[in-house]
């Protein structure tokens, strides 16, 4: 939950929040369901999230490659809502487009 606190509270000042290693499926519906919470229209819009996976073959070891297993690292990008503007993620290119206010 501290987690979460830090992640949301950050946004909330307006700050865009990187994650190198992301949230787990848990965390990641955590978020959600306190951001919706605290949701207000003159105050909170709420956050804007995208995940970006990272290279496979470069994270892993010649090991997981070898027996299958899935890197999970991943990379996810956290903002507020009213200021990304647009949030583009391409294969190795995530771009947004952001608003000072």
């Amino acid at each position: 939950m501290e987690k979460i606190r830090l992640i949301l509270d950050g946004v909330r000042d307006g700050n865009i929040v990187i994650l190198e290693e992301g949230l787990s499926p848990d965390e990641e519906s955590k978020l959600i369901e306190v951001t919706m919470a605290e949701i207000s229209p003159d105050e909170f819009n709420g956050i804007e999230i995208e995940t970006y996976p990272r290279s496979q073959t470069a994270d892993q070891s010649f090991l997981d490659r070898l027996m299958g297993r899935q890197s999970t690292q991943k990379l996810t990008v956290i903002g507020p809502a009213n200021q990304i503007q647009t949030l583009h993620k391409d294969e190795n290119l995530i771009s947004a487009l952001v608003s000072r206010k």
